[in-house]
């Protein structure tokens, strides 16, 4: 009998409490549709503001790409023109070095044609003869200096060539990049402007979501 009572109680108990979680339930009632417009607008501006702040830092990462790109093209532009100027000063000293070769080659020719005058004239060891042998062998020694020089010079003007084009395809790469960071850059300021757009609209229907809600 205690048993039958007990289990009526703990029946009674469970019903009871079912009662009233059910009459709690009833009490909380589901979020309106103007509430529900608020939480969605509230939502909206969260996630404009964190559209906005990633665009921003793109738009500035890029604009720091392009003033870097500014930098390497100044500097390029700076070293290929250095470069072609000790092309110039190449050219000048290798056409010079060409003349001087070119009067050391006649030289020699005339002193040849001095001493074989010579040797014909007053014999193979008369002072005059000597003498035109000292003269070629001086001019031989000019012309073969002269030849070492525009060696040297040749050399010189290929090698300001190459580094000249190096710097010229720098140049060249740097336009492509300092071109495409900027098209960056302004896209990424047409998002911020959208961006911007968006927030001041999700503001203004938020605003007027509370107004009607009121």
């Amino acid at each position: 009998m205690k048993a039958e009572i007990m289990v009526r109680r703990g029946v009674l108990a469970i019903a009871f409490a079912g009662l009233l979680a059910c009459g709690a339930y009833a009490q909380s009632p589901d979020p309106t549709p103007q509430q529900q417009d608020i939480q969605s607008d509230k939502k909206d501006i969260r996630n404009d503001k964190k559209d906005l702040a990633k665009d921003r830092a793109d738009r500035n990462a890029d604009q720091r790409d392009i003033n870097h790109d500014k930098r390497d093209l100044s500097k390029d532009r700076a070293d290929r023109n250095a470069d072609q100027r000790d092309i110039n000063h190449d050219r000048r000293d290798l056409n010079k070095d060409r003349t001087d070769r070119n009067k050391d080659q006649r030289d020699i020719n005339k002193d040849k044609g001095q001493l074989a005058s010579d040797v014909k004239k007053y014999g193979d060891n008369s002072a005059r003869a000597q003498a035109d042998r000292k003269d070629l062998h001086a001019d031989r020694v000019d012309r073969n200096k002269d030849q070492r020089d525009i060696n040297h010079d040749r050399k010189d003007l290929n090698k300001d060539r190459v580094d000249r084009n190096a710097d010229q395809r720098d140049i060249n790469h740097d336009k492509k990049d300092l071109s495409k960071d900027r098209k960056d850059r302004n896209q990424d300021q047409k998002d911020i402007n959208k961006d911007k757009k968006d927030l001041h609209k999700d503001r203004k229907d938020l605003k007027q979501d509370r107004k009607g809600h009121r």
